[in-house]
């Protein structure tokens, strides 16, 4: 999956970036505005594959990967109602879901760009804007249909008016600032939506920046905005970016020891991954081929032919089964033979729906 890190400059979008990457990219970058964002990759915490590479001992284990995008180069007017248009949107567009990164922290060395700190009134900027530009995709839209509908056969007027009216409405609520995520669409006006790809229409991770002397403060604070904006497509934690960073530079053994020592459960990037696994309703299953172990990610409800040709679209046209067991089974069992002689092996057609921790071996002729 592939997620794009936005926010207002100074908020340490950079340094959130650093922290989920294990990246060292520049964070003082806010002074020299650019186009080129910062990409980088990091490994989905799937500790399951630790369980199952001492079963099946592989020669080689793949974990599951997300692409973070932070967005460096921030429009003149951006945060004045100006929406967001050109390369930025591009990269927005394409997300499969936004970061954004709200500041909580004090620096008297790094001023807000609105003077003072007020993480609720920055998300309300941010969503703004994001509105502002769906807006303007729609007008786009709604004119195109008005043209098309002035020379249309009456057989082809009728899916016409349909998203006419379905944007319409949409817009109408936009008008209000009520994103689309927020506003009542059923599962087909939302799959039908899909191709626009409006950015009030994606799962939203809110990111509280917080300063380390705020870190006691962090589930409150997450309580507050979460109560605000209470939806299944968003989602908040608070993280201390500055603290998180330095810790990633650390080996793993020393970052576990401060942070046990500050009182922290568990890694930024670890919290973060989860949250927006489960915001986009993702699921993992592996696979286990030539020595080789692999975690691979599919959305929930998934068939067995989908997440065949997630692996490659010859598995997907020439699937025949899939032999499946479930990750808790197989642990019970100790290995493939205990599982089979237990019946807990099975054969699977195309239509079966992958379940989370199913460990499959696609059986396919091309």
């Amino acid at each position: 999956m592939e997620i794009c890190i936005i926010g207002l400059p100074r908020s340490g979008k950079t340094t959130i970036f650093n922290v989920l990457t294990r990246g060292k990219a520049d964070t003082t970058t806010y002074a020299t505005p650019t186009l080129t964002p910062n990409i980088g990759v990091s490994k989905v915490p799937e500790p399951r594959l630790q369980a199952l590479e001492k079963i099946f001992h592989p020669k080689k284990v793949i974990s599951a990967e997300v692409k973070y995008v932070d967005i460096v180069g921030i429009a003149k007017d951006f945060g004045k109602g100006e929406g967001i248009g050109g390369q930025f949107l591009n990269y927005l567009s394409n997300a499969d879901a936004l970061i954004h990164v709200v500041r909580a922290f004090q620096d008297d060395n790094v001023p807000h760009i609105q003077g003072d700190i007020s993480p609720k009134r920055d998300i309300a900027t941010m969503n703004l804007e994001l509105v502002f530009s769906d807006l303007a995709i729609i007008e786009r839209r709604l004119k195109k249909l008005e043209d098309s509908l002035k020379g249309a056969k009456q057989s082809e007027r009728d899916p016409l008016m349909k998203e006419q009216a379905l944007l319409q409405r949409i817009k109408s609520e936009l008008e209000k600032e009520v994103p689309i995520w927020h506003q009542n669409l059923t599962d087909e006006e939302t799959k039908s939506l899909t191709n626009y790809q409006f950015l009030t229409a994606k799962p939203m991770l809110i990111v509280i920046n917080v300063g380390e002397n705020q870190l006691a403060q962090d589930t409150s604070m997450e309580t507050e905005i979460r109560s605000t904006y209470s939806h299944a497509l968003f989602e908040v934690v608070a993280i201390c970016g500055k603290l998180e960073m330095e810790l990633t530079q650390l080996t793993d053994a020393d970052s576990t020891e401060f942070r046990k020592a500050l009182g922290l459960v568990e890694p930024a990037v670890d919290r973060v991954i989860g949250l927006s696994f489960q915001l986009l309703g993702l699921i993992s299953f592996f696979t286990t081929v030539s020595d080789e172990l692999k975690a691979w990610t599919i959305t929930k409800g998934t068939s067995a032919v989908k997440a065949a040709g997630k692996i490659h679209t010859d598995m997907e046209k020439g699937f025949i089964r899939a032999e499946v067991v479930n990750f808790n089974d197989l642990c019970k069992c100790g290995s493939l033979a205990e599982a089979r002689k237990h019946g807990l092996l099975k054969l699977e057609g195309k239509n079966y729906t992958v379940q989370d921790g199913d460990i499959i071996t696609f059986l396919f002729n091309i």
